[in-house]
């Protein structure tokens, strides 16, 4: 697959976040059902008075009621569309696009930038509370509740066990022909003032359901029912536990998305492409 985008077209990368709670996901769907990238082609096609759909390229697909504050996307356009409108473009979006929805910069993308395929590192956030009054009504959107009391030091000490290249089969949902080999960078809890407490989890790509499952395990090891050993055990199995709980989408956000240098795109792009086997593994 080539990252050349076709004469008289031009790439356009697009910045921006959403409120997931109202959307089916990002992804359009069969069935009118309502998701971020219906939304936005609707509105691209509305601002700049087209006929045609332009599709949207997404770093990365979130299920439904899963949060972005740093999403990125790319779109292709004609190039004469593109001269007509980039000036206004971004203020004419935020006029028609509706209010969980917003696209806080567009600009030309440099030659071979791909928003998924260059993307190197993506970063979530997990927050959740175990306060015994429940979550603050302001928050309720974006905040788990855990009705027991979390031990933090107890949940870093499993995810440490569950950092670098595995296999991460136990903690994905699978899909046909699809590796779930990942390198887990980051993994780490932090309890703020205000008692919450967030994880971040950064990996250079995730597959379906990853990051909920991890969460799901450490908030088992948080609240004593199972060992900071338990998860890396869980990983190394390699099969689905039915004690990991994938835990609700409203505590996910997706924060950032890291890329390279201009000059690394074309590479990072068929880097990532390649399907991914750990060191000394079979083939199929």
């Amino acid at each position: 697959m080539s990252d050349e985008v076709e004469a008289g077209y031009v790439r356009v990368r697009l910045d921006l976040s959403y409120d997931g709670s109202e959307f089916s996901g990002w992804a359009k769907q069969a069935g009118g059902r309502r998701t971020v990238q219906g939304e936005i082609e609707d509105a691209l096609r509305t601002v700049t008075r087209s006929r045609e759909t332009y599709e949207l390229t997404v770093a990365g697909r979130t299920d439904a009621g899963v949060h972005a504050r740093g999403q990125v996307a790319h779109v292709d356009l004609p190039r004469e569309v593109w001269a007509e409108h980039h000036v206004k473009l971004l203020k004419r979006l935020a006029g028609r696009l509706p209010r969980d929805v917003r696209v806080w910069a567009l600009r030309e993308a440099p030659s071979g930038f791909n928003a998924r395929f260059s993307a190197v590192w993506r970063r979530y956030a997990y927050r959740v509370t175990d306060n015994p009054g429940g979550v603050d009504p302001l928050l309720r959107g974006h905040v788990l509740w855990h009705d027991w009391p979390l031990d933090v030091d107890a949940m870093n000490e499993a995810a440490r066990g569950l950092l670098g290249e595995h296999d991460f089969a136990a903690y994905c949902k699978k899909r046909e022909g699809a590796t779930t080999i990942r390198t887990l960078q980051e993994l780490s809890l932090v309890r703020g003032e205000d008692g919450i407490i967030t994880a971040t989890v950064r990996a250079d790509a995730f597959c379906h359901n990853m990051v909920r499952s991890l969460i799901g395990a450490l908030l088992f090891v948080g609240d004593g029912h199972r060992a900071p050993d338990w998860p890396a055990k869980v990983l190394a199995a390699g099969v689905r536990d039915s004690a990991v709980h994938v835990v609700r989408p409203h505590g996910l956000t997706l924060e950032e998305v890291g890329y390279p240098a201009d000059e690394l795109l074309a590479a990072r792009n068929k880097e990532a492409r390649n399907k991914r086997s750990l060191p000394g593994a079979g083939c199929c």
